[in-house]
């Protein structure tokens, strides 16, 4: 009998020889096995919260399985896969480890082995799910006052609109200049609400190419373009049962807007190449660093895909607008930035803070963020327009050269640049502006993993 609560292996292999003795395998061992001939049939019916683990081939006509991996971790980037292969090298090795594989096995592999390698993989599957509906229950922020830090009446009044509009299933607008939170205040939009159990998926509109931008909303079928030589899911069906964070979404081009207006009111979509109506349940946040009316004035963004956003209007102030939270965020950051590089607190001199509540603070709160983190490694202050300030003398740094410290910066920004990225070491390097050698190069140096 097949025991389905223990997880749920996928086997993918274009040989059906090898998928039948695979399956009988795993159903000697009392594992519930399901087998694919492609890749493809696998990502029809794979969800987020799937209790499995994907066994894969890599040479297979159509998607590979290095192709299936990448499309997998998009989807759910916890679920276990397991690379197979008979043509396996070093190289293939560490790029499949590399690209997020839970392991990687060579033709021909011993019952014994594989069984094993998916009984690892299962139980690292069930306890990641576990800690995630634990933290969720729980929360290691569960209070808001814990995520939006401040104790002017924009931050009080900013809570109290996001604890309400959390329970509330209406599209939201964040308005605010950039760096001023409007990330986190979507974050906390999703997290306190009622689709936290579903993925938070973000897309800067400002980030990509026009012409890509439909497809990495809707997704698209194999073939609908030249170089689509497998099908994608988009942003929108990632987001099922979840939030779609559009980001600088004053940067859509006016084509893309009408269809994303129409999947707004409809809730379906048709991938790029496709003729299929999808039904989609998705919550849309929004977020803008410009005054929409005028953008629609000035003939940018479409009036009504504007009124269709603006019913939950969330205004951010900037932080040279609520001054008085400027020491609570700086305290904060500086003892965050302190655990994060394992170094001791610095005390800020009383004439620092004063300094800085004064300063006009272009960047808003992440700009302030990226200053704590200047004072714990004791490196001078990056401040716009502002060289007195920006030359005070900086905290003691214990016993960290300049290298050292130079290097502690460098590795926090890669990692920065990575998560904003999400993993993509292309669009990492052009964030960073640097060539993607070089960008592999630090990270092996500083041991950081995508």
């Amino acid at each position: 009998m097949m025991n389905v609560s223990i997880g749920e292996i996928f086997f993918v292999d274009d040989d059906e020889a090898i998928r039948v003795a695979s399956q009988q395998t795993f159903e000697l061992e009392g594992y519930a096995v399901r087998t694919f001939a492609s890749a493809a049939q696998v990502l029809e019916v794979l969800t987020p919260e799937w209790l499995g683990v994907v066994i894969t081939d890599v040479k297979m006509p159509g998607m590979d399985g290095l192709e299936l991996l990448a499309e997998i971790k998009t989807l759910s980037p916890d679920i276990p896969v397991v690379i197979q292969t008979g043509h396996g090298d070093v190289p293939m090795a560490l790029s499949a480890i590399g690209k997020g594989a839970y392991d990687f096995i060579e033709k021909p592999v011993p019952p014994e082995y594989m069984v094993d390698v998916a009984k690892r993989a299962l139980e690292a599957r069930r306890l990641g799910l576990e800690n995630r509906r634990l933290k969720a229950q729980l929360g290691s922020e569960t209070e808001i006052e814990s995520r939006i830090i401040g104790s002017s009446k924009a931050v009080v009044d900013l809570r109290r609109t996001i604890s309400t509009l959390s329970l509330i299933d209406v599209d939201v607008l964040l308005i605010g200049e950039t760096g001023a939170g409007k990330e986190l205040a979507a974050h906390c939009l999703h997290d306190f609400g009622n689709r936290k159990a579903g993925q938070f998926v973000p897309l800067n509109c400002g980030a990509i190419p026009a012409n890509l931008v439909e497809s990495e909303l809707f997704g698209h079928e194999r073939g609908a373009f030249t170089s689509a030589s497998t099908r994608r899911i988009g942003k929108i069906e990632q987001a099922q049962g979840g939030t779609l964070f559009l980001d600088e979404i004053e940067s859509m081009p006016l084509s893309v807007q009408v269809k994303v207006l129409r999947a707004l009111q409809e809730r379906t979509i048709e991938r790029v190449g496709g003729n299929r109506i999808i039904p989609v349940d998705f919550r849309v946040i929004a977020a803008s660093k410009v005054n929409l009316r005028q953008a629609v004035a000035d003939g940018h963004f479409r009036e009504d895909l504007f009124y269709r956003l603006n019913v939950a209007r969330v205004p951010i102030a900037p932080l040279r607008e609520r001054r008085q939270d400027i020491p609570a965020l700086l305290d904060y950051f500086v003892g965050r930035m302190a655990r994060k590089f394992k170094v001791e607190t610095p005390v800020l001199k009383e004439g620092i803070v004063s300094r800085l509540c004064e300063y006009r603070w272009p960047g808003n709160v992440r700009e302030l963020k990226n200053v704590a983190q200047q004072l714990v490694l004791g490196l001078p202050m990056d401040l716009e327009g502002d060289e007195a300030l920006a030359e005070e003398e900086v905290p003691h740094f214990g016993s960290l050269g300049l290298d050292e410290r130079v290097g502690l910066y460098e590795k926090s920004l890669i990692e920065e640049a990575l998560k904003e990225n999400r993993g993509s070491m292309t669009r990492t390097a052009e964030a960073l502006g640097i060539p993607r050698k070089r960008l592999y190069l630090r990270m092996q140096k500083f041991g950081i993993q995508k």
